[in-house]
């Protein structure tokens, strides 16, 4: 039994509590006797310990005053069973109420979003006849027509407009020149195409597809503003025409064509651009580069040296050349004095041994 007790009295001093640190201020048990220490998480050691103010704090911050909120440890990622006292009934409805309301505001808003989307598109469809037909008749139209059937016909004319937009009738015909432009002597007329029999290569993009990615927002501006410009093409080419609705039809056409040609002609030469394109060496090209750089910098120096021959000068620079003019007229009579004075002692004593 003594041995027991000792044993018990041994342990009992070597087991000393591990020191608690709080993991949101980093203080120690040491610093604040009277502070309150919880541990809510699964961690171990120091790290499970902290000030019950502290982290009351830190649920505020995760909260942001929403009580639903569920808060997690950031190292073990435990969440802290949070207890709330009980509310009264009128609460809890209160509760439950903007609970409902927070859960339909998204639906509510998107049903927003698509009757304003769907009343536009109304409007611009009601627009667009009145505008094709003409204004009269546009009205006449829509008030002997079917309610029902107006409300459905009518967005579904921007839709098919932007559809419209899609079908990328250039490419078809594109590709059908390329193929057969020998046994079409019409297009080469148009387009003519000498450098086509003679390729160096084919492009990659002949086998890839030839329309350009597509915009959505061109797509959209594209499809929406075509009735205006049939409508002004319609009438600036085709006045002649009576029916506002044929003038329409015919200058859509037309400008649907036009704007064909003449991206299929842009589409062919960029594509003899690539077969004709040339990859140089690194050598030859750097060797120009360097030629055409001291070419332009001999030419800014000769520009440079012009300008200034032949620039104006200031005052101030009219005062220094002066200056420097006189200056240089003195030194010049300083020397011509000294040589005529040389010149004269020579003389004498040249006549000195003649004597």
């Amino acid at each position: 039994m003594d041995t027991v007790s000792n044993f018990e009295q041994s342990t009992s001093r070597d087991y000393q509590p591990e020191p608690k640190h709080c993991w949101v201020c980093f203080a120690s048990e040491d610093d604040d006797r009277t502070a309150q220490w919880v541990s809510p998480c699964k961690c171990k050691g120091t790290a499970k310990w902290v000030h019950k103010s502290c982290l009351q704090r830190w649920v505020d911050e995760k909260q942001q005053g929403n009580s639903t909120v569920e808060v997690a440890c950031p190292q073990c990622n435990s969440t802290y069973i949070i207890v709330y006292p009980k509310s009264g009934m009128f609460i809890q409805v209160l509760d439950m109420i903007d609970r409902i309301i927070c859960k339909s505001c998204p639906f509510l808003a998107g049903g927003i979003l698509v009757g304003s989307v769907y009343w536009t598109a109304v409007t611009y469809g009601a627009v667009t006849i009145m505008q094709v037909l003409g204004h009269k008749e546009g009205l006449n139209v829509m008030e002997k027509a079917d309610p029902l059937i107006m409300l459905i016909g009518l967005p579904t004319i921007p839709v098919m407009l932007m559809l419209g937009r899609l079908i990328r009738w250039e490419d078809a015909v594109l590709k059908f020149w390329r193929k057969h432009s020998t046994k079409l002597p019409l297009f080469n007329m148009i387009f003519p195409n000498n450098d086509n029999q003679y390729l160096p290569r084919t492009p990659a993009v002949a086998y890839a597809s030839n329309s350009d990615p597509v915009s959505f927002t061109r797509t959209i501006c594209g499809g929406l503003i075509l009735p205006t410009i049939a409508t002004i093409f319609g009438k600036v080419l085709f006045k002649r025409v009576n029916s506002n609705f044929q003038r329409s039809i015919i200058g859509g056409i037309a400008f649907i064509g036009l704007k064909g040609i003449l991206k299929i002609y842009y589409k062919q030469q960029q594509f003899l651009r690539q077969a004709h394109r040339q990859i140089k060496n690194y050598e030859d090209s750097t060797l120009r580069s360097r030629i055409v750089q001291t070419r332009i910098t001999n030419s800014n120096i000769n520009s440079n040296r012009n300008l200034r021959n032949f620039s104006p000068l200031s005052s101030e620079d009219e005062s220094v050349t002066n200056g420097n003019q006189a200056f240089n007229r003195q030194q010049i009579n300083r020397n011509n004095l000294g040589s005529t004075s040389s010149s004269s002692s020579n003389n004498g004593y040249s006549n000195n041994n003649n004597i």
